[in-house]
């Protein structure tokens, strides 16, 4: 299976799609990581501002900046109040436009999958944070085909056809993660499974959140013919079924890590 590439150039797509999901996990990964008021913080891989949102209403920073690579990401992050808040930046986490030392956080929020060499990025964030800082990440299960897209992919798979790979699927585990955590020299590493359940007012209002035409899995729905779409989605509704009252709920995993830089 090939790995099929993701351009995240529609941040409205993108938000309505995966926006609570990274709300809901990345809640549970700000209470795990438990930093410091007044910290100053690094988010790599901003997207479209909601996890920058999160640490501000959450954690008490002093000072937030965040980078993506996708200007499109960028764009609508400084449409929003946080830009306020937050210096948000158009950056490559392999060669982060900052300091050595900067920062008492450096964080990660479903992205270091697709960083083209993660350790590498991990030793960005390692170098940009001071002695004895946070460098922490969670990214989404793809390995265990937990993601939130995993309704959609075994579907996929139920009808035949072959699914796309999401970039970075195999480092998607925590074995993976502590493995990169290790070889860019952070010290104290733990890692924690993130366990989340999203509900939906019924099929339709999921199956428009779902289905934006970026992801790949999309792109490869979209390509089938008409009547293996339709048996697709019924099937897709089988594995999402509604409660008595049309309600769709369902759950998804995220994998976190977080390590210390050497004093």
């Amino acid at each position: 299976m090939t790995e099929s590439n993701i351009t995240f150039d529609d941040a409205g797509g993108y938000e309505r799609m995966m926006g609570r999901w990274s709300r809901a996990a990345g809640t549970i990964f700000l209470e795990w990581l438990a930093p410091e008021p007044n910290a100053t913080w690094l988010e790599v891989g901003a997207g479209t501002g909601s996890f920058s949102q999160l640490v501000f209403d959450t954690c008490q920073p002093g000072a937030i900046a965040a980078i993506d690579p996708a200007a499109a990401q960028v764009e609508h992050a400084r449409s929003k109040p946080i830009a306020s808040r937050v210096d948000f930046k158009v950056a490559d986490a392999m060669a982060l436009p900052f300091a050595d030392r900067s920062f008492d956080v450096v964080v990660s929020a479903l992205v270091i999958n697709f960083i083209p060499d993660p350790v590498r990025g991990v030793r960005e964030m390692s170098r940009v944070a001071r002695p004895g800082g946070i460098v922490a990440g969670y990214v989404w299960d793809f390995a265990g085909t937990h993601s939130p897209a995993w309704p959609l992919l075994r579907s996929l798979q139920e009808i035949g056809a072959t699914p796309p790979q999401v970039p970075g699927t195999a480092i998607s585990n925590l074995d993976a993660l502590q493995a990169i955590f290790g070889a860019a020299g952070l010290c104290n590493v733990e890692t924690k499974a993130i366990d989340v359940t999203m509900r939906y007012r019924d099929f339709d209002d999921y199956w428009s959140a779902a289905t934006p035409p970026f992801l790949p899995a999309v792109k490869a729905i979209a390509a089938l013919p008409q009547d293996r779409q339709a048996k697709l989605r019924e099937i897709v509704r089988g594995f999402v079924s509604a409660d008595s009252h049309g309600e769709i709920a369902f759950a998804a995993r995220a994998h976190a890590i977080k390590g210390q830089v050497t004093a």
